[in-house]
């Protein structure tokens, strides 16, 4: 079957939920709460609340939450409700009520933040040190006290805080990194460089924070070229980045922390980020919340937190937190393209194109709007128009590397949809070139070369290269099939499509060919119910006059013996 799925995209520790924020779950409740609130006339507003944040409408829970809360000040179960929607939505009501909940965490957090913004660095620190140590708070604590020591002026102490996690070799990275930005900020020009390399040589994966951060010191430092190495690797991690390469080496010479709050931002970043490894979303989100509290312009913080409400399908949401960040930001040309992604989501196609045309405009260096522009156009069954697009993008692809094999498959898509056979081999054979293992183009090519009847031996070959690879993707499991179903195999394509099905049973092409196979073993009834069934999924338009004519005659015989 061929498909057009795309493949693109510190520290671990077993973590325990924080029982004070066991609320966060809109499932928790009881009987007793509807009996409280039920005479007072808040209990509306509570429900509501709870609804629309088990939605993802932080805001609006955050409102209703509050009137609740108005009419109800002694229930706890309420303030911490209406704490935790205000934290995910950014109001300015959590401080007041993070006020009512003394042994909640991240009400402490709150209040944390209210002292660090207020310069009140000495309350700031007696609230972290009261943290109980435990789950999530184990990673966070010594560096919340860390950075309101240095905060305070006490330089020494927030080292000192440190250096005990510095000698654990499964935190040395994390907390290095933090001890140098402390030693950096206080002109510890050898302390610093002395931390900054063990953070260096402890990252076994660059990411795009710490590529910041590492490329803000040797920038400072005149050392070009570790800047370049630096950007370079997070490119080859990440190659959506690539469009803003030139802006991140340009800011490389700024500091990236530059006040003792800031340093706070990024202990609750350094934590979203590991709970975001762990699909731990939800506390992930309120740590994002808590850096951007103390730094509204932090954009990797914007960043993380849009994917998470990605993730959750809540683009309008997703949109809102990446609005505020301008073009001129380093990272401003990753997140307009983000946002146009976003937009398209939203049901704004006319607008999302808009966006890339001017991107494309703007960046005329870079292939990355024009590949998004095609690929939108291409989910639209626009091939014409995308095929333009990827021309344009090909055209600004000066030295082709591996990542590139997906520009190449993507427009051979739209070429092979828009019936251009000659130039879509072309790219796909061009694609593996880059990437020789890829499984989507394998299943592609080799899938395309069985259904013309042509080269079904290394047709065959390629897609069970590719199962091997994804033995789980129905899609690739569906072309392993046909091939043998094209061979004259069709009793050992039953089960491969069977297991096809199992995987993908909402695909109409799928279980099409399994009614296919099962008719050819002599399964008459059974391929009419699964031809059946593959006409109440939606196929596409041009296969419902096909699906419907192998219910009336049977299909017709597929067998080809040339190779």
């Amino acid at each position: 079957m061929l498909t057009f799925r795309s493949a693109r995209r510190v520290v671990l520790l077993g973590l325990s939920l924080l029982s004070a924020c066991a609320a966060a779950d809109p499932s928790i409740g009881s009987a007793q709460q509807s009996d409280r609130y039920r005479h007072t006339g808040a209990y509306g507003n509570f429900l509501a609340g709870r609804y629309a944040l088990s939605q993802g409408d932080s805001n609006t829970a955050a409102t209703d939450l509050i009137r609740a809360l108005a009419a109800n000040p002694a229930e706890q179960d309420v303030a911490q409700q209406a704490l935790l929607a205000s934290v995910s939505a950014g109001r300015p009501e959590a401080g007041r009520i993070a006020r009512l909940l003394p042994d909640n965490q991240i009400a402490q957090l709150v209040l944390g933040n209210d002292d660090a913004k207020a310069g009140r660095w000495q309350a700031a620190e007696r609230r972290f040190h009261a943290l109980p140590r435990q789950g999530l708070i184990q990673l966070l604590q010594p560096l919340l006290i860390a950075w309101a020591q240095h905060g305070d002026g006490r330089t020494d102490a927030a080292l000192a805080t440190l250096r005990p996690f510095i000698e654990n070799p499964n935190l040395r990275g994390l907390f290095s990194l933090h001890a140098a930005m402390i030693a950096d900020l206080a002109d510890r020009t050898d302390d610093a460089g002395r931390y900054y390399r063990i953070a260096q040589g402890e990252s076994s994966e660059m990411n795009l924070r710490l590529a910041e951060i590492l490329a803000s010191w040797h920038g400072r430092a005149g050392r070009s070229v570790e800047v370049q190495r630096i950007f370079g690797d997070i490119a080859r991690v990440a190659p959506e980045t690539t469009i803003a390469m030139p802006a991140l080496v340009g800011a490389a010479g700024r500091r990236v922390v530059t006040r003792a709050a800031d340093g706070i931002a990024e202990g609750y970043i350094a934590l979203a980020s590991a709970l975001r490894a762990q699909d731990s979303n939800d506390f992930a989100a309120l740590m994002i919340r808590l850096a951007l509290d103390l730094r509204p312009d932090m954009t990797t913080a914007r960043i993380l937190g849009a994917e998470i409400h990605s993730v959750r399908k809540q683009p309008e949401q997703a949109l809102l937190l990446l609005n505020s960040v301008a073009d001129s930001d380093p990272l401003g040309a990753v997140v307009r393209m983000r946002r146009a992604a976003l937009t398209e989501r939203v049901g704004k196609t006319d607008d999302a194109i808009r966006e890339l045309q001017r991107a494309a405009r703007d960046y005329p260096e870079s292939p990355m709007p024009d590949t998004n522009l095609g690929d939108l156009l291409r989910s639209k069954q626009q091939y014409a128009e995308a095929i333009e697009a990827y021309d344009r993008a090909v055209a600004r692809i000066r030295q082709p590397v591996q990542a590139d094999w997906l520009i190449y498959y993507n427009r051979g898509v739209a070429l092979e949809r828009s019936n251009q056979w000659a130039r879509a081999e072309a790219d796909f054979h061009r694609a593996l070139e880059l990437s020789p293992d890829q499984p989507f183009v394998l299943n592609y090519l080799g899938y395309s070369w069985a259904d013309m009847g042509r080269n079904l031996d290394q047709a065959m070959a390629m897609i069970e290269k590719a199962a091997i690879r994804r033995p789980n993707d129905g899609a690739i499991l569906d072309s392993l099939g046909w091939v043998l179903f094209r061979q004259g195999a069709a009793a050992k394509a039953v089960r491969i499509l069977e297991r096809a099905v199992e995987l993908e049973p909402e695909d109409p092409t799928i279980t099409s060919h399994l009614g296919d196979v099962y008719w050819a073993v002599g399964r008459k009834i059974e391929a009419q119910y699964q031809w059946r069934r593959a006409l109440t999924l939606n196929p596409p338009k041009e296969d419902v006059a096909k699906i419907e004519a192998k219910l009336i005659s049977g299909p017709i015989s597929p067998v080809v013996s040339g190779q």
